[in-house]
């Protein structure tokens, strides 16, 4: 491994949220050279030296055994951090703004994404726009100069709550200015990242038959509601994971290819914010719990 990714569910994984078996290697995702394969690798066409990045548990580490079936080859013109951003915040994004809707939102219809200065939602939001989506988006002020520069049509600025991963989303009436923005529709999808701050914010942001995509809990998770909840404008709610959009090779290469050949013909930007030794892993999760990433935090191995 030359770099090793970090992300909020790695967060989730140290504190429990989402339990594993202890003890365990942090991490699920990487990016670096091939040093050793299997008789199956190689029949594969996988060979000592290739440049990939890849997604499985114990990224956090000098070696990771990877499953052929789960390398992605990376090209020449993209770089090993560029390329392991890719794949849990790029694909993350790449499922989110693809297939996870339901393809309830149309080219040239709304969608709602919060925190657009962050990693993932950077990546969510000019996706939307390479769909053909019109894209408002929820960003802090600390945050405002990255997010203008990702695309949205229209930019919700917000106040900061101090130390914290998110935004003060009581600080604007958010559902108001998107019924201003949508002529009084609402949107057709909100990609909600930030959990139980924005739950009520997603779902009175929606328009009829629209769908709220809850992946993440920066702000905690999202409490339990009633399905009558929804029936006002007779929405949907997803609550999805990157694994079930990636379940098998053919699903994996493809979102990888089409998010390599968007970096590769610039119509995508990525942001590496911060890279730390992996002496100093406690630092890389406490820059990102504590909201200053502007873009994809790395361990540098």
């Amino acid at each position: 491994n030359e770099y090793a990714g970090i992300n909020f569910i790695d967060t989730y994984h140290r504190k429990g949220l989402y339990a594993r078996d202890l003890p365990f290697v942090g991490g699920q995702e990487g990016g670096g050279t091939v040093a050793q394969v299997s008789d199956e690798a190689a029949a594969q066409g996988i060979k000592v030296g290739d440049k990939v990045a890849y997604s499985v548990f114990g990224s956090y580490a000098e070696y990771t055994a990877v499953p052929a079936a789960k390398l992605l080859p990376v090209p020449d013109s993209v770089g090993l951090d560029v390329a392991t951003s890719c794949v849990v915040q790029g694909m993350t994004a790449h499922y989110l703004t693809s297939s996870a809707h339901a393809e309830l939102i149309k080219p040239g219809e709304w969608c709602l994404i919060h925190g657009v200065g962050g990693g993932t939602c950077q990546w969510a939001a000019q996706m939307a726009k390479l769909r053909g989506y019109k894209v408002i988006g929820t960003v802090s002020k600390g945050k405002a100069d990255i997010a203008a520069g990702v695309g949205c049509d229209e930019l919700i600025t917000l106040d900061e709550v101090p130390g914290a991963s998110y935004e003060d989303y009581e600080s604007f009436d958010i559902v108001k200015r998107v019924m201003e923005v949508t002529d009084g529709l609402g949107v057709k999808c909100v990609i909600d990242g930030i959990g139980k701050s924005t739950v009520d914010i997603s779902i009175d942001s929606l328009a009829r038959r629209g769908i709220f995509i809850s992946f993440g809990n920066a702000s905690g998770a999202v409490p339990a509601f009633p399905v009558l909840r929804l029936i006002g404008k007779s929405a949907y709610v997803t609550r999805p994971k990157l694994l079930d959009y990636t379940v098998d090779r053919e699903e994996l290469v493809w979102r990888a290819n089409e998010i390599f050949g968007w970096l590769q013909d610039g119509k995508l930007k990525v942001s590496v914010d911060a890279e730390f030794p992996l002496d100093d892993a406690a630092e890389g999760h406490k820059y990102l719990e504590a909201g200053k990433s502007k873009g994809k935090v790395l361990y540098k191995i």
